[in-house]
């Protein structure tokens, strides 16, 4: 449990709200953090802004993250 308690929906602002659909949209709920962060909306929307760049970052091939992989398993011992 957080020490702060978050931002509820019915107290929200319109931005918040938005912010609020589209965590819902993309994980089905709104994330403790997110309702948090909404204390400051510049802080939210920086850290919106941040998570959205990671996610469309792709500047590993996916054949170099396999093999990334393969070896950090060989090298912990991974039966798998």
């Amino acid at each position: 449990m957080a020490r702060i308690e978050g931002i509820q929906e019915k107290d929200a602002s319109l931005f918040i709200r938005l912010a609020y659909w589209f965590t819902k949209r993309s994980w089905g709920r709104v994330m403790e953090g997110v309702k948090i962060a909404a204390h400051s909306p510049r802080l939210l929307l920086g850290t919106g802004q941040m998570e959205m760049a990671q996610q469309k970052l792709k500047a590993v091939d996916a054949i170099l993250v396999a093999l990334a992989e393969l070896k950090v398993a060989t090298m912990v011992g991974c039966p798998f």
